[in-house]
């Protein structure tokens, strides 16, 4: 049987395209991976992380299970798209081989069969093929309706705003758009011309050819098909360099998590399936209060993504991100955003100066004694009355600590590696690391988030317990070595510091010790899905006034809990909360040393 003809050219130009293209890319990056990285996925193929990565391909990649806890809708609409199309090819497939048999057909004998059915004088048309593949194809359709419907009124499918795209997306969106409507159209006239289809490609034929009658039907016949050529091979051939490349590399990233193969804190070529594993859906928009509070539309990290795979990122908008870890949390490939955003300051800043880094050597001005230590940090020694409360509670606990820096230190680091500066901060860390070592602590406890967080991911304090002062009071007043008095007529709000929720994910803890000594209310947006106070040190580039704006907005959100107190368990929060409202603002070891 022959299964070519003219109009199949668009088709197998553009799949020639997208292969040549995915195999290039994917051979390059996965030469260019580091040797440690390729020894975790030799070691993890033939284990059970390998059938996870299966499963999880299913429901993420084709039926989009995180996209339908955001709204229902807009996850139907993905998965009507991708699992869709995806039975419609399985199927499309099986129906070929139960005409022709297990005999070599060619991709665009797959692809246009129903073409080249009644061209080869096949005229077993089987019911059930037919009906099965028009319900696929309407199921895609919707999907298809639904993106169109999503241009237009994105509210409606749980989206404030839809993504702006570069002329290589429009291009393969277009492209898409057009696919599945040319389809129908081919087939439907196929079967009004020579009979077959199911309800919706016969019935549509039966439309056509009342309206239209047979003759024009004819006329129009290899038109349609090479329009479906045409707008599959566009579409195929846009596929690498457009948003759709994250068809292709979703699923291999999913594969090296399953391996354990992590992003680092220096770009490397893991960083290419994570930023083209982005599928520009916008879901990251939304959450982010640059653009609800200040209107700032064009630093998102589905744009900064977009900037930096075709290296036309700009300073204003790697640098203008909060990196609170919202659009993270809610980011349905897992893409981990924060990271690729410090991997893209670190190489385009990194340059550091040995001369200024010389004082550097031998600063010790900590104090006491104790197998405990408090590492206040700089924040925190710029709201003293934190420090005064976990002295307080210190004493009362009958603790003996070793102070590293109530008279003043060295910083953790992190404020210069989120600034890009990361071997400046390396040498902080070393530093501070040999201070700890030096006086031999088993538990270093911090109030500040920003130096947990750094403390745990990037510091390596073999034998030292590391643990935010929320861990260590809420663990001293279990052990009995607190007495509270609780005032249950004493109201909180709590807000979730986005280092030390989203970031360390602690969340139970301040809340336990916020109940031991009265009530917690909690507001709209909390835990996972917590406000950023919006000054971060992450971000550079927005200005005092645009913080506070910011800082007013989570304000009034906390302020319409009606609680007597707002309480936080970061320093950098505690600063700007107090200045967005006139409620009390206090850090929960001042609450805790107030019931003492």
């Amino acid at each position: 049987m022959v299964f070519y003809a003219d109009f199949c050219l668009p088709f197998i130009a553009g799949a020639a395209v997208m292969f040549a293209a995915v195999v290039i890319k994917y051979t390059v990056w996965l030469v260019q991976l580091p040797a440690a990285d390729k020894r975790l996925i030799l070691k993890g193929l033939p284990t059970r992380r390998t059938l996870d990565a299966v499963v999880e391909t299913v429901r993420e990649s084709l039926l989009h299970r995180r996209i339908f806890r955001v709204n229902p809708v807009l996850g139907y609409m993905h998965m009507s798209l991708a699992f869709g199309w995806f039975l419609l090819i399985v199927t499309g497939w099986i129906e070929t081989m139960a005409y022709v048999g297990l005999h070599w057909v060619p991709l665009q004998g797959h692809v246009f069969f129903k073409y080249f059915m009644p061209a080869n004088g096949i005229a077993d048309h089987k019911p059930w093929f037919d009906f099965v593949m028009d319900l696929l194809l309407l199921f895609v359709l919707s999907g298809v309706a639904l993106a169109w419907f999503k241009r237009m009124r994105s509210r409606a499918l749980g989206m404030r705003r839809t993504t702006r795209h570069i002329i290589f997306d429009r291009v393969a969106l277009t492209s898409l758009w057009f696919v599945f409507p040319a389809r129908l159209a081919a087939e439907s006239i196929t079967c009004a011309l020579w009979g077959g289809g199911s309800f919706l490609t016969a019935g549509t034929g039966s439309l056509l050819s009342g309206v239209f009658g047979r003759a024009a039907l004819e006329a129009a016949y290899q038109p349609v098909w090479w329009f479906y050529s045409c707008a599959l091979g566009v579409f195929f051939a846009a596929m690498p360099f457009s948003r759709y490349m994250h068809i292709f590399t979703e699923v291999p990233l999913i594969f090296l998590r399953a391996y354990r193969v992590r992003p680092e804190s220096a770009a490397k070529s893991y960083d290419n399936f994570e930023i083209q594993a982005c599928s520009r859906c916008g879901i990251c928009i939304d959450p982010c209060q640059l653009q609800s509070s200040l209107g700032i539309d064009e630093v998102q990290s589905v744009y900064f993504l977009r900037d930096r795979r075709y290296r036309m990122l700009q300073h204003k908008v790697a640098d203008n991100c909060l990196m609170c870890g919202r659009c993270e949390q809610v980011c349905p490939v897992g893409i981990n955003l924060n990271t690729l955003r410090l991997n893209a300051r670190s190489s385009s800043r990194d340059r550091c100066d040995e001369s200024r880094y010389a004082y550097l050597s031998g600063i010790d001005r900590s104090s006491g004694e104790g197998r405990t230590g408090y590492f206040a940090g700089c924040m925190t020694r710029l709201t003293p009355r934190t420090m005064e409360s976990m002295a307080r509670i210190f004493d009362a606990a009958g603790e003996q600590v070793w102070w590293a820096d109530r008279e003043g230190g060295v910083c953790c680091g992190r404020p210069l590696k989120l600034s890009g500066e990361v071997e400046a901060a390396r040498r902080m860390v070393e530093s501070n690391s040999e201070l700890f070592r030096r006086h031999g602590i088993t538990t270093l406890v911090t109030s500040c988030p920003i130096c947990l967080r750094e403390f745990r991911e990037t510091y390596r304090l073999d034998g030292v317990e590391i643990l935010h002062h929320s861990e260590y009071i809420l663990r001293l007043i279990r052990a009995g070595r607190l007495h509270l008095r609780r005032d249950a007529g004493a109201l909180y709000t709590y807000h979730d510091p986005c280092e030390l929720g989203r970031g360390c994910g602690i969340y139970d803890e301040p809340r336990a010790v916020i109940e031991s000594v009265g009530r917690l209310v909690e507001p709209a947006h909390t835990r996972e899905n917590a406000l950023c106070c919006g000054s971060s040190l992450a971000n550079t580039v927005i200005d005092d006034p645009c913080q506070l704006t910011i800082a007013r907005d989570v304000a009034r959100e906390l302020e319409a809990t009606a609680a007597g107190s707002v309480v936080t368990a970061c320093p950098q929060c505690k600063k700007a909360l107090s200045r967005g409202t006139t409620c009390q603002v206090a850090d929960l070891s001042e609450i805790v040393a107030a019931s003492l």
